[in-house]
């Protein structure tokens, strides 16, 4: 990537989006190209098509989707598909055919099989049975990373896919209906503090084990990679451990401050049973993250902490 070039962020409001630029400032990115949704709406396809025709970036990270929990999934799985379809399919053709450089695609560690080889290697995709809670993001998501595949195999188009782990940090969404564990359990946790509560329920048994990466390290391997990667395959991008939800729970308490109970509703759905993402070939491309698990949590509750007042919390 040429520092000088124009760099287009598709989602820079967003948890990754807004790291990414970030990132890309700190590492003098002059040219950063951003547009909000009542600017520009992703499953237009004319006004996508415009705007790459106008704007004509060298480079694209393509962090715009439609994202959300166990809960999110279940209950709007037609806006899941849909949006997420819209979004690829726009931004990845208008930014073939208007010339782009190279783009870079984000998909997740969710769209491996549900009962995948632990840890999961990138030959594991598309090897078995799909985990029915997040099914309809998973198959948009697959979709992507083949289109992407597609248009490099008939048009030589640079675009390259990550797989990213579960991810936290500043400017998540803490909307319990539609938020993921962490920010979930650091409101749960909090309010549970600030009313006195004796105790707090948890989805599901806790059992079930995840890996957890901070937002900025993803931006930063994201970076990283646009300047150093450039085939076909998808990487994998995690820290290469994880914990169980209940430990994860336990921690998240502790860094709030919560001394109550903890009490896990097993009758509540646990997802694939692990999801913990070999990252060997991350390493081997020169990157690890940097940013421990306990540290992330609390740099994030400060910021959930500095800016309750706008979230309404």
């Amino acid at each position: 990537m040429n520092e000088d070039g124009k760099v287009y962020v598709a989602g820079h409001r967003g948890l990754v989006g807004a790291a990414i630029c970030r990132v890309l400032s700190n590492q003098c990115f002059g040219n950063i190209i951003t547009r909000t949704h009542s600017e520009l709406d992703l499953t237009d396809q004319s006004g996508v098509r415009a705007f790459f025709e106008a704007e004509c970036p060298d480079y694209v990270f393509l962090a715009a989707a439609r994202v959300g929990g166990i809960h999110a999934n279940a209950t709007y799985p037609a806006e899941f598909i849909r949006d997420n379809l819209l979004i690829q399919l726009n931004v990845i053709d208008s930014a073939y055919r208007s010339g782009v450089k190279k783009l870079q695609f984000l998909g997740s560690s969710c769209i491996y099989p549900k009962y995948a080889p632990q840890p999961m290697k990138e030959k594991h995709l598309l090897t078995g049975e799909l985990e029915p809670t997040n099914e309809w993001y998973a198959i948009a998501k697959i979709a992507g990373i083949k289109q992407c595949q597609a248009y490099r195999h008939q048009y030589g188009f640079d675009a390259i896919s990550l797989m990213p782990t579960n991810l936290y940090g500043a400017g998540d969404n803490f909307d319990l209906e539609n938020s993921h564990v962490v920010p979930a359990l650091l409101r749960k946790f909090h309010e549970a503090r600030r009313n006195g509560q004796a105790n707090v329920q948890v989805w599901g048994s806790g059992n079930p084990r995840r890996e957890f990466l901070h937002v900025d390290d993803l931006a930063d391997a994201a970076v990283y990679l646009m300047r150093h990667y450039d085939g076909e395959e998808i990487v994998n991008v995690g820290v290469g451990s994880d914990v169980s939800i209940r430990e994860l729970a336990e921690l998240i308490a502790d860094v709030v401050g919560f001394e109550g109970e903890l009490l896990f509703d097993a009758s509540k759905p646990d997802g694939p049973p692990r999801k913990l993402l070999d990252v060997s070939k991350l390493h081997d491309l020169g990157w690890q993250a940097k940013i421990e698990l306990r540290t992330g949590l609390v740099n994030t509750y400060k910021w959930f902490l500095a800016h309750s007042a706008e979230l309404r919390i």
